[in-house]
């Protein structure tokens, strides 16, 4: 059955991007859908840290509006920026398949973080960015910086930083790989949890679009989220929180490594821990899968907790 979709999303070039992929997935499905764009308390504040004025769930309570008054039937978000815990009325209904994961080093100068000079400033917003980098050039000045993708590029240009650091998904997303000097594997800086994919949410009422977006489903990313989010659930999870989660599947076997640092200490050393095992995706209905999901989670709920019992400060 063919249906009429509206997706809500922010208006930022990349997340327009984002809105149209799924926009194009749903009508090869042969469905009408068009877009609703909307601006977002988070991209009005623009001159204070995320962890200090409501976290990243400021990207999406407009379009969960949307979503409750039916100005919308879906909406479209990276998955980084959905809260651990939606609100009670809402869920996602499918994760698409993952771009690169990995932070890219971006400058007009300098091809790698560690060719910079003593004290070079180095621009992010991200507390987990901020305690990697710290782990890492620990002599280097990070200052702030907030805004949609264009607006971080263009602070950089204008001269305000020696470089940045940015999500690979976004740039390749947008056809801006060229800005990419250079990209950190997640042994030198793991990625935050769910980085590089997209999520979907829905009103949890609207069975007819979950049956809908489920085909749009892509298996091996939603295990390994769903085992980065548990560790971040698990440690109170937002964007106040120094934490890194990256989990992988291959083989069988989802393995998940994490890491936490104090951003009030900036002298004290990293926390890391991982874990793995063996999941089987031969499932045959959606209850099994659930099963397969709630294993993901488990073994994110383990890492958590050996991080927690290292140090780590649950927010």
């Amino acid at each position: 059955m063919s249906l009429k979709l509206t997706i809500a999303t922010r208006e930022s070039r990349l997340a327009l991007w984002q809105a149209n992929h799924v926009k194009d997935l749903l009508e090869s499905l042969g469905h009408q859908v068009t877009l609703l764009g909307m601006t977002t308390m988070g991209d009005q504040i623009l001159d204070k840290p995320l962890s200090k004025v409501g976290g990243k769930g400021l990207f999406i309570k407009e379009l969960e509006t949307a979503l409750a008054d039916g100005s919308a039937d879906l909406a479209v978000h990276s998955l980084k920026d959905v809260p651990m815990e939606l609100p009670e009325g809402f869920s996602l209904a499918c994760i698409l398949t993952r771009e690169d994961p990995r932070d890219s080093w971006v400058s007009n100068e300098y091809p790698t973080l560690q060719s910079l000079p003593h004290g070079a400033v180095v621009g992010t917003s991200s507390l987990r960015r901020t305690v990697l980098i710290n782990a890492l050039r620990p002599d280097l000045v990070i200052e702030p910086l907030r805004g949609n993708l264009d607006t971080r590029l263009k602070k950089l240009d204008d001269g305000h930083y020696q470089g940045i650091i940015l999500a690979a998904a976004g740039l390749k997303r947008l056809g801006l790989s060229n800005r990419i000097r250079s990209t950190f594997g997640p042994e030198v800086m793991l990625p935050a949890a769910g980085q590089g994919a997209i999520g979907v949410e829905i009103n949890s009422k609207r069975a007819e679009v979950a049956k809908v977006l489920k085909s749009l489903n892509h298996i091996e990313t939603t295990v390994a989220v769903y085992a980065e989010r548990a560790v971040s659930r698990t440690m109170g999870g937002s964007c106040s929180m120094p934490l890194a989660a990256h989990a992988t599947l291959n083989e069988g076997v989802l393995s998940i490594d994490a890491a936490w640092g104090d951003h009030l200490k900036m002298d004290s050393k990293l926390i890391n821990a991982k874990d793995q095992c063996h999941i089987d995706l031969k499932f045959s209905n959606e209850t099994e899968f659930e099963q397969v999901l709630e294993k993901a989670t488990s073994l994110g709920n383990l890492v958590a907790k050996n991080l927690i019992a290292q140090g780590a400060r649950p927010a």
